[in-house]
C-alpha cells in the first residue's frame, strides 16, 4: 500500500467536495459522480468482485429507502400541524419563553434535539427538530443548519448509547484486546471509554450553543455579524453548562445509555424557565430580517406558515402534545426491552441475507422506525385537533412530494458510502477497504501526534457512512491498535477510541446523507453544498478542540494545555472579526 494507493481512497470524497462544496453543484449530480468513481475504483483498483460491488449498491438503496421514510414521516407531522392550526399556537409557546432567535435556537435546537438524539438518534433531531425551526419562522437554511451543528456532542450517546454500546464495542471485542486490557474486561473497558467520551464531549460541547448562536446571526442577521450571537454568551455558556455538567456525570458514574437524554432533559428543567423570567438573557433582541429581505437561499419550498399574531386556535400544551407523543413514543421503544425486542423481531424484520451471494445482508426495520412514529403522531392529530380528511390529506400529498423531491440524491449518496466500505476485495493479501487505506496511511504519517489525528479519522468515518455508529464500528479497534504501537498503555489508549468516538459525533455535522435528509424536511432540496460549507466552520472547532484535549491529557505536555486552551479564544476571535 503506498502514496498512490491513498491518493486513489480518498478520490470519492474530493469528487464529493469538489463538485458539491466548490463548484456547488446539487446533491444528485455530486453524488452520482462520487459514486461512479468509487464502484470504478473497487472493481478495478481494490479488486472488489461485482457480486459486491451490486450487493453494497442495493444495500445502500435499501438504507436510503428506510431514510426517506423517516424524512415523509417528519414532513408528515409538519404538514398536519399546519393544516390543522397548531403550528400558530407553537410558534406562541416558543415566542412567549423569548423573542430572541438565540434564545429559541438554543431550546429547540441544541436542549430539545439533543433530547431527540438521546433517546432515537440516527438523523431524528434533524426530522424533528428543523421542521419546528421553521414553523417558529426560521428560515430553512438556518434551521438545516442549526440542527446539524447539534449533531456532535449528544450524538455519541445518542439512540440510547448505540455509537458505544455496538460500534466501540464491536470494535474492541477481540480477543487481542482482551489480552492486552487484562486483567481489566472488555465491559470496564468500554465503561472507562464511556467516561473519556463524556468528558472530552463536555469539555468541547460547551461552547457549541455559543457557536451556533454566532453562526445564526452571521450567516441570517440584517448586519451579517458573527459578534451580534457572541454578545449572548452569558445565556449561552449557561446553556451550554446545565446540559454537559449533568450529561458528563450520568456518563462517568451510570454508562452510556442515558447521558444525552437526561442531560438534555435537565437542561430544559434548567433554561426554559430561566429564559422565560430573562435570567442572562441578552437585553437586545435578535431577529432576523423581514422576510421581505430574505435571500433566495434561505428559503426552501414547503409552504410557509402563516406567521401573524392572530390567537392561536388551540392551547400550547394541546398543539405540541404531538411531539411529546413522539419522544414519549421513542423513549418507550428504545428502552423497554420487550418491546424493542418484537420490533426489532423477525416477525417485523424483511431481511434480504447474501445479496448476490455476497456476505452482505440488509434489513428493514419499518416498525421500530422514527418514521413510524411520526407517521402515527401524524393520524393522533385528526382526534387531538378535529381534522377533517381533506385537510389531512393534502398535508399527505405535500409530504409525498418533498419525499419525491429528496429520493435522487439519497438513492445515489447512500449507495456511494457503501460501496466505499465494502470497497475491500475480503482475500489475503488485498488491499484493505478504502477507508481503512485512508486511516492507515494517517498513522504511519502522523504517530507522533496521533491524539490530534484521531479525531479526524472518526469524522471521516461519519462523512462516509453518515453514522458515528458505523464509523466506529469501523475504526474503533484501527484507533486501539495505533494507540498500543506508538506505546500508549491501556488506559491512555481508551482516550484515543474516545477521541475516535468523538470525531465520528462531530462528522455528522457535514455528512453527505444527513444533510441531504436534513434539508429534505423543510424543503431545500440542492443546495447542500451551502449547508455543509456552514456546518464544516464548527465541524472544524469540534476535532481540532478535542485533539489538544486528547494529546494534552495523553502527554501531560504543558504545550498542549496551552494550546487547547487558546485555540478556542483564537477560533472565536478570528470568527468575531468576520
Amino acid at each position: 500500500m503506498g502514496i498512490l494507493h491513498t491518493l486513489l481512497a480518498v478520490a470519492p470524497i474530493f469528487t464529493v467536495f469538489l463538485f458539491l462544496v466548490v463548484m456547488r453543484r446539487s446533491a444528485t449530480l455530486s453524488m452520482g459522480l462520487a459514486y461512479a468513481v468509487t464502484a470504478l475504483l473497487a472493481l478495478f483498483v481494490w479488486g472488489a468482485p461485482g457480486n459486491k460491488v451490486a450487493a453494497a449498491t442495493v444495500n445502500g438503496v435499501i438504507v436510503a429507502l428506510t431514510v426517506l421514510f423517516i424524512v415523509f414521516g417528519a414532513v408528515l407531522l409538519l404538514n398536519t400541524l399546519r393544516e390543522s392550526g397548531a403550528l400558530k399556537a407553537i410558534r406562541r409557546g416558543f415566542m412567549d419563553i423569548s423573542p430572541d432567535r438565540r434564545v429559541q435556537v438554543i431550546i429547540v435546537a441544541w436542549l430539545f434535539g439533543s433530547l431527540i438524539e438521546g433517546s432515537s438518534g440516527f438523523g431524528t433531531p434533524s426530522a424533528v427538530g428543523a421542521p419546528l425551526l421553521l414553523a417558529l419562522g426560521f428560515p430553512a437554511m438556518a434551521a438545516v443548519m442549526s440542527v446539524l451543528v447539534i449533531q456532535s456532542t449528544p450524538v455519541s450517546f445518542g439512540a440510547v448509547g448505540t455509537p458505544l454500546l455496538l460500534g466501540v464495542k464491536t470494535g474492541i471485542s477481540t480477543d487481542g484486546v482482551a489480552e492486552q486490557i487484562a486483567p481489566i474486561t472488555q465491559d470496564q473497558y468500554l465503561l472507562d471509554i464511556t467516561a473519556n467520551v463524556g468528558f472530552l464531549h463536555a469539555s468541547v460541547g460547551v461552547l457549541i450553543p455559543l457557536l451556533l448562536c454566532g453562526l445564526l446571526t452571521r450567516y441570517f442577521g440584517e448586519k451579517r455579524s458573527f459578534r451580534e450571537g457572541l454578545a449572548a454568551w452569558k445565556f449561552a455558556i449557561f446553556a451550554g453548562l446545565a446540559f454537559t455538567v449533568p450529561y458528563y456525570l450520568v456518563a462517568r458514574f451510570l454508562g452510556p445509555e442515558f447521558p444525552s437524554m437526561i442531560g438534555a432533559f435537565i437542561g430544559l428543567l434548567i433554561v426554559v424557565p430561566a429564559a422565560k423570567k430573562g435570567f442572562l438573557v441578552p437585553k437586545t433582541t435578535f431577529d432576523f430580517p423581514d422576510r421581505s429581505k430574505w435571500e433566495s437561499t434561505w428559503v426552501g419550498t414547503l409552504a410557509d406558515d402563516d406567521h401573524n399574531d392572530d390567537k392561536p386556535n388551540f392551547s400550547v400544551l394541546r398543539a405540541f402534545s404531538p411531539y411529546v407523543i413522539v419522544i414519549g413514543l421513542l423513549i418507550l421503544t428504545r428502552t423497554i426491552d420487550p418491546l424493542k425486542k418484537f420490533l426489532l423481531g423477525d416477525l417485523m424484520t424483511v431481511k434480504f441475507s447474501q445479496i448476490f451471494g455476497s456476505t452482505i445482508t440488509s434489513t428493514i426495520q419499518l416498525a421500530y422506525s422514527p418514521g413510524t412514529i411520526l407517521i402515527i403522531a401524524s393520524l393522533l392529530c385528526i382526534v387531538i385537533f378535529r381534522m377533517n380528511t381533506q385537510s389531512f390529506m393534502r398535508g399527505w400529498a405535500a409530504s409525498g412530494k418533498t419525499m419525491i423531491a429528496a429520493a435522487p440524491a439519497l438513492l445515489l449518496s447512500v449507495p456511494m458510502v457503501q460501496v466505499f466500505i465494502h470497497s475491500g476485495a475480503g482475500v489475503e493479501g488485498a488491499l484493505p477497504s478504502m477507508p481503512m487505506v485512508l486511516a492507515q496511511s494517517a498513522a504511519q504519517g502522523f504517530s507522533d501526534i496521533w491524539p490530534n489525528v484521531s479525531p479526524w479519522i472518526g469524522a471521516l468515518g461519519a462523512f462516509i457512512a453518515g453514522s458515528n455508529t458505523v464509523s466506529n464500528m469501523m475504526f474503533s479497534y484501527f484507533q486501539f491498535s495505533t494507540a498500543m504501537q506508538i506505546g500508549l498503555t491501556p488506559d491512555l489508549a481508551a482516550y484515543v477510541v474516545a477521541l475516535q468516538a468523538i470525531g465520528g459525533a462531530a462528522g455528522n455535522m457535514i455528512a453527505v446523507h444527513n444533510v441531504v435528509a436534513a434539508a429534505a424536511v423543510v424543503g431545500m432540496i440542492s443546495r447542500e453544498g451551502e449547508v455543509i460549507r456552514k456546518t464544516l466552520i464548527p465541524m472544524v472547532y469540534y476535532v481540532v478542540q478535542a485533539g489538544m484535549i486528547g494529546q494534552a491529557l495523553i502527554t501531560g505536555n504543558i504545550l498542549w494545555i496551552a494550546l487547547a486552551i487558546i485555540w478556542p479564544l483564537v477560533y472565536f476571535g478570528v470568527l468575531a472579526r468576520r
